[in-house]
């Protein structure tokens, strides 16, 4: 039994200061003050403030200021004492002192402030004898009474299932978090603002469809109740942006949420960020120049240079090398595998290295399984991949010296996969027989191969000119320019199972 009370202690506890939060509350709105106000003019901001003012000196003022943030810390007691408060740009120190306050409002209200309490302050700037930036407060006004405490601030917050539940408190608490987020929202920013100087159109299309097409992935599917039939949210924009290329669009991309019901791991979230962009009269090198443009610059805007950390890895986003996958496998392995005459040739070779293959596997699709097992995970620094097979490459160009590989290149850093590229496909009737051969390999078993798109088909009948498109994965680079580990990291609401209720 008493093992049982220790076991729920920590819940009465909780339940205990909460209920004191509330009297606290109900106190104040004893006294006319509204536990949740209103509007509050906010003139400056922490880390500008201590920046402005860290050069005062000695009994040295700064100028009157407003300020507003939630209360994370509160020292001292008797008839002064400090609190750190913290708005979005960081912390400040704060002063109260019964004599300036006024001894009513000191006991009465300053008293029943609680850490996590967001307050608007007014009050003069100076610096204490340790020579700390800080608002000797006049007047203060709450503004937001917190109910429930905040975790403990000296260990912070560090259970990762209640950070990417409730991330609203993994950014009350760890101002790296909130860091790393603002990077994102840069790295938005830098990409798109590159695109919009090569004047390229941004544009968006539907999120549910009626076929699931533009990439290898197992759809979600939805159910529109009016016109009774199934839909899908969307695991690619490609086929709709290519669209819009015939129409006449030459320059368009699209930023924006997909969805890929498949597994998680540190990489993968069912649904994700990605931006594709089309070119009209250009080709896969033109995409490939574009992308390493983009990465860099995104580097540049964000971290002030293209050298980076990863994972404690120097990476150089300025030089990117680039390389076939044949090629690149052969380097790894000593393994030539488009000098293959026959898939039996290409198996034994495969065997010989322990590559797993499976039936339906051609030439292209062996090699492709050897990349994959021995060279993907070495590209530590930029590597663009080129010479895809055409097998694994349904909506790409053929190359035109070789027809067994396209015009594709994907772009790999610390052994992931960032963009994926290629010279569009124009050929009506090439395009058309891919998506037969993707229907035989689904009726094989592939469920993530391709469906059969006729209203494209259609379409590019019309005439789609060369194209080049590619496909950058953000959450990936953002995960990249902030040294996240995980897509979690990343993500401001990650999916996450239910959780059991208590």
């Amino acid at each position: 039994m008493a093992e049982k009370n220790k076991q729920q202690a920590p819940q009465e506890d909780l339940n205990e200061m909460m209920k004191v939060r509330r009297e606290k509350m109900e106190a104040f709105c004893a006294r006319g003050v509204a536990p949740f106000g209103h509007r509050y003019d906010v003139t400056d901001y922490a880390a500008p403030l201590k920046e402005k003012f860290a050069c005062l000196e000695g009994e040295d003022e700064g100028e009157e200021v407003q300020i507003a943030g939630r209360i994370m810390a509160i020292r001292g007691h008797g008839k002064a004492s400090f609190c750190t408060l913290n708005d979005r740009t960081g912390d400040i120190q704060i002063y109260f002192k019964l004599d300036v306050v006024g001894e009513e409002k000191y006991k009465e209200e300053f008293k029943r402030l609680d850490i996590g309490d967001i307050i608007g302050v007014r009050g003069i700037v100076f610096k204490t004898k340790r020579g700390e930036v800080t608002v000797r407060v006049a007047d203060f006004t709450l503004l937001a009474k917190s109910l429930r405490p905040l975790p403990e601030k000296f260990h912070g917050l560090k259970d990762v299932d209640i950070r990417y539940r409730q991330r609203y408190l993994d950014l009350i608490m760890n101002q790296d978090v909130r860091d790393t987020f603002c990077k994102r929202t840069k790295v938005i920013q830098a990409v798109r603002a590159y695109l919009d100087s090569r004047d390229y159109l941004e544009v968006e299309t539907p999120v549910l469809s009626t076929i699931a097409g533009g990439a290898a992935a197992r759809p979600f599917t939805t159910h529109h109740n009016a016109l009774d039939i199934d839909l899908y949210l969307r695991i690619a924009t490609e086929l709709n942006l290519k669209r819009l290329v015939i129409g006449g669009l030459d320059r368009v991309y699209e930023l924006g949420r997909v969805f890929r019901n498949e597994g998680m791991d540190v990489r993968h979230n069912p649904e994700f960020t990605t931006i594709e962009f089309y070119q009209a009269y250009a080709d896969f090198r033109d995409m490939m120049d574009i992308t390493e443009g983009i990465v860099a610059d995104a580097a540049k805007r964000v971290l002030g240079s293209t050298t980076i950390l990863y994972q404690g890895v120097s990476i150089d986003l300025g030089k990117v090398r680039r390389i076939t996958m044949n090629d690149a496998v052969k380097e790894a392995t000593g393994k030539d595998f488009m000098a293959c005459d026959s898939v039996e040739e290409a198996r034994k070779l495969a065997d010989g290295i322990g590559v797993p293959y499976e039936p339906r596997h051609g030439i292209g699709g062996i090699l492709n399984q050897a990349f994959e097992e021995k060279v993907e995970e070495t590209l530590v620094q930029p590597t663009f991949i080129t010479g895809h097979p055409t097998e694994i490459s349904p909506l790409a160009k053929r190359n035109p010296d070789d027809p067994r590989i396209t015009d594709r290149f994907e772009l790999f850093i610390y052994g992931r996969e960032l963009a994926n590229g290629f010279t569009e496909l124009n050929d009506p009737i090439d395009q058309e027989g891919r998506f037969l051969d993707q229907l035989k390999q689904r009726e094989a078993g592939d469920d993530e191969a391709h469906v059969m798109d006729r209203d494209y088909v259609t379409a590019m009948e019309y005439g789609l000119p060369p194209t080049g498109g590619v496909g950058i994965g953000i959450d990936r680079l953002v995960m990249l320019l902030t040294d996240a580990a995980s897509i979690r990291d990343v993500l401001l609401f990650p999916t996450m199972k239910p959780a059991k209720e208590q």
